[in-house]
């Protein structure tokens, strides 16, 4: 039997380092999508070490440039061939961020890297995951969405260009927007063997130090918060489940919570219409 590999994006710290490390254990190659080199040769010897998996292997990419991911979606298609895994960890959500910033290619940071990137990654790995028997795409969103049931995405303003900017606006706006498009790819990809999840990630505990920016008071409301988190280690089970159970309890489209259950999005997310509206947005950033 060929062996199963699986892409995993921001594979070199929290929950995608946790992940990586159950997929390599499980006897997957595992390529870690990272966009710091130093930290991701890191990962790969730690990760190699720790599971005795030779098979793990740092594939460079920042998911806010475009120009990268596609160089890093051509080094997967001609090294590998065939993709059984595709899970979109990466994330930009820096609490000490005030005002927007822009990539190189003029986009949103956020907005680029949150789902612009994730957008474009899988759609140049398709070939890649219908080679596999029964592939998976696996987004990420945040149980935080709770706390905005009314929240839409500002279609004509994603990136915040007009004002009224705050990092978390635009966080919880990419992660509303990566659960929309997970129910459009699940019905995109009917009858092509590529099914899609969505896992909705809750209070997981993190590395404080990876935040020197932050004031003293989101320090200390952190260190409340995480005494009600999980670890990424717990957190990574879901991940693996999204992408190898054999069922998803709702069918491709399943919106995951940290227990394994299909759990509701809002209202908003689930219309066809405005579905279709978002997906037509991103659809004018790829280049």
């Amino acid at each position: 039997m060929e062996q199963n590999t699986c892409l995993i994006t921001g594979a070199n710290s929290g929950i995608g380092r946790a992940a990586a490390l159950q997929f390599a254990r499980l006897g997957w190659r595992v390529l870690l999508g990272c966009r710091n080199r130093e930290r991701g040769l890191e990962a790969e010897a730690g990760i190699r070490g720790q599971s005795g998996n030779r098979e793990v292997r740092l594939v460079a990419v920042d998911m806010s440039l475009q120009e990268s991911v596609r160089r890093a979606a051509d080094e997967v298609g001609k090294t590998c061939g065939r993709l059984d895994a595709l899970i979109h960890n990466a994330a930009d959500f820096d609490l000490s961020r005030k005002t927007p910033v822009f990539t190189k290619e003029g986009v949103e940071s956020v907005w680029a890297t949150n789902h612009v990137g994730p957008v474009l990654l899988t759609d140049l790995m398709l070939d890649a995951l219908k080679k596999s028997p029964r592939a998976r795409i696996v987004t990420v969103a945040s149980k935080g969405l709770l706390m905005h049931p009314l929240l839409k995405i500002r279609l004509d303003d994603p990136e915040f260009k007009n004002g009224g900017y705050s990092v978390q606006k635009a966080y919880y706006q990419s992660k509303l927007a990566q659960v929309m498009y997970t129910y459009w790819l699940a019905e995109r990809l009917k009858g092509t063997g590529v099914s899609a999840a969505c896992v909705r990630v809750t209070n997981v505990k993190i590395d404080i130090h990876r935040y020197p920016n932050l004031s003293p008071f989101m320090k200390f409301m952190y260190s409340i918060k995480s005494k009600s988190s999980i670890s990424p280690e717990r957190m990574a089970e879901t991940y693996v489940f999204a992408a190898t159970a054999a069922e998803l309890p709702a069918g491709s489209g399943s919106y995951l919570d940290e227990h394994n259950r299909a759990v509701a999005s809002s209202a908003y997310s689930r219309d066809p219409e405005n579905i279709a509206k978002v997906m037509e947005l991103t659809g004018k950033y790829m280049h």
